[in-house]
């Protein structure tokens, strides 16, 4: 097995990169979306919450290949083509995102509602109470559900190797079609994969601790 990866270190390791810089732009986006979508669905507003509610169930309910391929095949019939990496990452970061908007409501929806009133009732608007009161005591009590989406979502990365999308699992793919050592080189891919979300899930604990 060593010597399958002194053969093409290269190779994992540039699958590796794609996997890692996929991940980041995924996550950081898919937080945003979908903490700005659990907002809206406890807004106020009868009209943004339903777009919110369509959206999350939308992309809760379609498989991640299935999103992949639409950005990857199908748009590209009326846009301009786009590259694996690219479509394999938007629809991680969509699919992901409607998963943390229902973690982050149901963190917002435990805060008490007195807290909100209390803001109104002291001046604040409604955004600014979401921002300053609100939003951070939700983040706070969704930390472990938060921390399994991340982990699922660098999982979930393994998508980009359906669209040739350079990642680890495609790396894995390539060399095991040209060297027929499948095992050895589908255990170094796990041991990657491992090196990834090992890490993030006892970080993601500490922090649930600290918060505590």
């Amino acid at each position: 097995m060593w010597q399958l990866f002194t053969q093409n270190w290269q190779a994992f390791l540039t699958g590796f990169w794609h996997t890692i810089l996929s991940s980041i732009i995924a996550l950081i986006f898919s937080f945003i979306l979908g903490s700005g979508f659990a907002i809206l669905e406890t807004n106020p507003n009868k009209f943004w919450r339903g777009v919110a509610k369509v959206y999350v169930e939308i992309f809760r309910n379609i498989p991640l290949l299935v999103v992949t391929m639409f950005f990857y095949l199908v748009l590209p019939k009326v846009l301009p083509a786009m590259s694996g990496f690219t479509a394999g990452t938007i629809g991680l970061t969509l699919y992901t995102s409607a998963f943390i908007a229902e973690t982050v409501r149901s963190g917002l929806q435990s805060v008490g509602t007195g807290q909100m009133e209390g803001c109104l009732a002291n001046g604040l608007s409604y955004w600014q109470a979401m921002k300053n009161v609100i939003l951070p005591q939700a983040l706070k009590i969704t930390i472990p559900p938060l921390g399994n989406q991340f982990v699922n979502l660098i999982k979930n990365s393994s998508v980009l190797a359906f669209v040739a999308g350079m990642d680890l699992m495609y790396q894995g793919d390539v060399i095991a079609s040209n060297t027929f050592q499948t095992i050895p080189t589908y255990i170094i891919v796990g041991i990657f994969y491992l090196i990834l979300t090992l890490p993030l899930s006892y970080y993601m604990q500490y922090l649930e601790k600290k918060l505590a």
